[in-house]
């Protein structure tokens, strides 16, 4: 029988106080299926879409098996950004911070001081999460000690494989314990992540919560034709019109989300820039800036689309559509958290139509709109030509097997039903436009 409240999985009460701190009261699906088999000691992989809950399907049942008398490392957590490294952090100290008995978490990441991090190392944490890369030297320093760790946490595996970090992995991996509790998290499984999953995973439980919708319901997905215009000067007069709470533009790359934000800087726009090319100190400015609602746009790159989680984003705007289609919807997905509705909307040009129409076939149900005066206007279906042509199509057969040639042909016969034909079609479009009309009331 499914578990209907958290209480029921039997957590310390320190859990329980934490859970009922952050306001959760029943667990989501990747949380009823995941947690009893962390509970059970399973191996598993996790493969649902980004804000489901599945930071908490892990760290609860961790947290609940921690034991603060030893000071080992019991629990690695690995993440594939800083940021995301320090909202797991983050949560940790939320539900922590209720134990009557000290449960220690150290989180690492690159960009900060290594020998600060070595010196701090004295005394082995209870659980460590951060970034592949310096976990992996603090381990090769001697510095941090894994190898009597119960579990390893491998979060947004299918970003981790992208940005080239599983090889960091592995190598933790292979310091840790033979019977290695490990739980991986990820939207995709690639197939290249699979030989990693097969040297460490022997027949490990596998949950796929399948999303009810691609999109969030509470998402508008816009389509804005770019025309003959400037993209930058179309970007520009779309965020003054929307006047955002926050809005996130997307670009494909690093280079491209500074230009456009040197452009809308340039246009009187202050506006933040996330993309892997800022240093750490920069990336914990611009972080912090925003959460101080510095910013009423950022321009960002698909790191900002995973493993980073800004609240208050009222729009999305792709810039350009990203080449994995998979990314759109993780992109969509930065807005309308928490039960709040939100705007995403796509600035498309000829050449996008085939990405469109395949995002539509995966059930993204576009509006059409463009920008005009600085006033929205909504546009007909952007396939009404197409649905026109067809028509037309259509009755020119249907007029050339009706009219038929006569049995006994008579001087002038072509020209006859050249007329008829030419009579009929002008009958059915006219039947046709009233039948458009009519709808359209």
């Amino acid at each position: 029988m499914t578990k209907k409240t958290f209480e029921s999985y039997g957590f310390q009460p320190f859990l329980n106080k934490g859970i009922a701190d952050l306001g959760f009261k029943q667990p989501t699906e990747i949380q009823e299926r995941m947690m009893p088999l962390i509970i059970k000691g399973e191996s598993a992989i996790g493969q649902s879409q980004t804000g489901t809950g599945k930071t908490h399907s892990y760290l609860l049942p961790i947290l609940d098996k921690i034991n603060p008398a030893q000071h080992d490392v019991q629990a690695v957590i690995t993440a594939p950004t800083r940021e995301l490294a320090n909202q797991i952090y983050q949560e940790i100290l939320k539900l922590t911070k209720f134990s009557e008995e000290e449960i220690t978490a150290r989180c690492y990441m690159g960009g900060t001081d290594k020998q600060r991090d070595i010196d701090r190392l004295k005394t082995q944490p209870h659980i460590i999460v951060g970034t592949p890369g310096r976990i992996n030297d603090l381990v090769k320093e001697q510095a941090l000690f894994v190898h009597k760790a119960n579990f390893l946490v491998i979060d947004e595996a299918d970003l981790m494989l992208d940005m080239g970090f599983i090889v960091d992995v592995d190598q933790i991996a292979g310091r840790m314990p033979e019977k290695l509790q490990m739980l991986v998290f990820s939207a995709t499984i690639p197939q290249k992540l699979k030989p990693f999953l097969k040297k460490y995973m022997e027949n490990p439980e596998y949950v796929h919560v399948q999303p009810k919708h691609l999109s969030a319901e509470n998402i508008k997905h816009v389509l804005v034709p770019k025309k003959s215009r400037e993209k930058i000067d179309l970007l520009h007069d779309m965020l003054k019109a929307y006047n955002p709470y926050l809005a996130v533009v997307f670009t494909n790359t690093k280079q491209k989300a500074d230009e456009v934000a040197n452009a809308l800087l340039e246009k009187g726009l202050k506006v933040g820039r996330i993309h892997g090319d800022l240093t750490p100190r920069d990336r914990k400015r611009v972080m912090k800036q925003i959460h101080d609602l510095e910013f009423q746009y950022i321009v960002a790159t698909d790191l900002a689309a995973r493993g980073i989680d800004i609240e208050g984003i009222s729009h999305v705007i792709n810039y350009e559509l990203p080449r994995d289609l998979d990314f759109y919807v993780h992109r969509a997905g930065r807005t309308a958290r928490a039960g709040f509705s939100g705007i995403c909307s796509t600035i498309y040009m000829p050449s996008d139509e085939d990405a469109i129409a395949r995002l539509e076939k995966l059930g993204i149900s576009f509006s059409h709109a463009d920008l005009r005066a600085g006033e929205w206007v909504e546009l007909n279906d952007r396939n009404q030509r197409k649905k026109r042509e067809k028509g037309v199509d259509e009755i020119d057969k249907k007029a050339s097997s009706i009219v038929r040639k006569p049995k006994k042909v008579k001087p002038g016969y072509k020209k006859k039903m050249q007329r008829e034909i030419v009579s009929y079609k002008k009958r059915e479009r006219r039947l046709e436009s009233k039948r458009n009309n009519t709808k359209k009331k």
